[in-house]
């Protein structure tokens, strides 16, 4: 008996998958092991892709961390996999020719060594632009870029989702009797009566360029009157999480190990962040109005009194055992096409290098500021996502232009009943579009700027396309 509930359930090897769990809910190898009924030395070995995961064990992640078995199983890292491709597409590695078939087998049979590629990969991009753009300011050996990075990755472990963040600041509301018609208030009560600091708004030449700062020596938390009225709130809540939940945050911010100091830091600084959206919009009251609305952000943004891009933000959180909302990705992007925040959580890999495809509504979104476009798009794997893209600004620096960025927040299709903007879609085929150029097999593509890896170039003097590049067989 005792060998049938070991016995492999067609030889899953699913290593990187449970470490990633467990260190989304925040346990160490032995705890995990525990919790599963299983002995440390052999979770070991599961983890490590040493053994394959049986039966039971399944049955106990099922029961323990309730999770989707089917998806557990069958379910391949998406960014892992897109990571790979990233690699494999790059110049140095182009010539071997992997196409994904290879990579998925890697990512699923021997995720460790898959993402030792990654991440030697990541690290001698890093290195590179560090050297072409003479990169001066370095910490630990780690770029800039690569410390902003690594901070995404550590979010996205997480699936962007705290559960102890969210429990202290479900405790902090309910002691405060938060309400969103007198919230800023509350806040700036809570501050000053149990801090002993007062809210100011200065002018923007006071603040010279700052949004917030805390002046600890004149106990004053000081805002920038630029700044939208509904933000203030928020920047006293992020306040008052470093200040009241200091030893919580830090001990997050040690989890993921980071290499630079500076990595931690912002670590630090997006979980204060997470804290504040959690006080701001409770997890049950905002993951059911957001199912009762339908997941429509401009409905949502009143009933909670909060910025657009704040919204989406907190809907890529919903992730709680037993109540989880649909899961939401999130991108920022600039004009230039840089990627300042991201949260794939699983549902759609993001390319590091290379830019994102051209057809994507993200950057149309640029030619209309302020207006909501919806749009359903399919990937080379045939999966199929419905966004929508709103372009917004915020006050630049001091002498400086507006900021325009273009936020997309969005789902799998399967979703789309829960979601207002798939209305508007109804009939309509999802445009096709690739994570990258190198990454996407589409051919013909007039928008096209590198060739695919793996695929030849079919050259002919004589013949021109729609797009720069003319595809042979593979």
């Amino acid at each position: 008996m005792m060998a049938d509930e070991t016995r492999p359930l067609e030889k899953i090897f699913a290593g990187a998958r449970l470490r990633r769990l467990r260190r989304e809910k925040g346990l160490t190898q032995a705890e995990a092991a525990e919790a599963l009924g299983l002995s440390a030395s052999y979770l070991n070995l599961l983890e490590r892709n040493q053994r394959p995961v049986t039966a039971r064990v399944l049955l106990s992640l099922a029961e323990v961390f309730d999770l989707d078995m089917k998806s557990f199983a069958e379910g391949t890292d998406r960014q892992l996999l897109a990571d790979l491709e990233d690699a494999a597409a790059d110049p140095v590695l182009s010539p071997i020719g992997l196409d994904r078939v290879e990579l998925t087998e890697l990512a699923e049979t021997q995720p460790r060594a898959a993402e030792a590629l990654t991440q030697l990969h990541q690290a001698y991009r890093q290195q590179s632009g560090a050297a072409q753009e003479m990169m001066s300011r370095m910490s630990d050996g780690l770029p800039a870029s690569g410390v902003a990075e690594s901070v995404r990755d550590a979010l996205d472990a997480r699936r962007n989702h705290f559960p102890e963040l969210e429990d202290a600041a479900e405790a902090l509301a309910s002691e405060l009797k938060l309400d969103v018609r007198r919230r800023a208030q509350t806040l700036e009560a809570r501050l000053q009566e149990a801090h002993g600091i007062v809210v100011r708004v200065f002018e923007e030449a006071v603040m010279g360029g700052a949004r917030r700062r805390l002046d600890f020596h004149a106990r004053r938390l000081m805002l920038s009157e630029v700044m939208p009225i509904e933000s203030r709130a928020f920047h006293m809540a992020a306040s008052l999480a470093l200040l009241e939940q200091g030893e919580l945050i830090d001990r997050l911010a040690d989890q993921p190990g980071f290499a630079a100091k500076e990595a931690r830091t912002l670590y630090r600084i997006a979980l204060a962040n997470y804290f504040a959206s959690a006080l701001l919009m409770p997890y049950a009251a905002f993951a059911r109005a957001a199912l009762d609305l339908r997941h429509d952000i401009a409905k949502l943004q009143r009933r909670f009194e909060a910025g657009y891009e704040a919204v989406c933000h907190r809907l890529t959180t919903l992730q709680r055992p037993g109540a989880e909302g649909v899961p939401f990705f999130m991108v920022r992007v600039d004009p230039a096409g840089n990627v300042s925040k991201r949260y794939g959580g699983g549902v759609l890999a993001f390319a590091r290098s290379g830019g994102s495809c051209p057809k994507w509504a993200l950057h149309e979104a640029f030619r209309s500021p302020e207006g909501l476009i919806p749009h359903g798009f399919e990937l080379p794997d045939g999966t199929r996502y419905v966004s929508v893209v709103k372009a917004v600004t915020r006050p630049g620096a001091p002498g400086e232009p507006p900021v325009l960025q273009a936020v997309a927040v969005g789902c799998e299709w399967s979703h789309a009943e829960a979601v207002v903007y798939a209305d508007a879609l109804a009939g309509r085929p999802p445009l096709l579009i690739g994570l990258s150029c190198r990454m996407c097999e589409r051919s013909p593509c007039a928008h096209r700027a590198f060739p695919p890896m793996g695929r030849k170039l079919d050259i002919d003097p004589w013949r021109r396309g729609a797009g720069p590049y003319s595809l042979g067989e593979d």
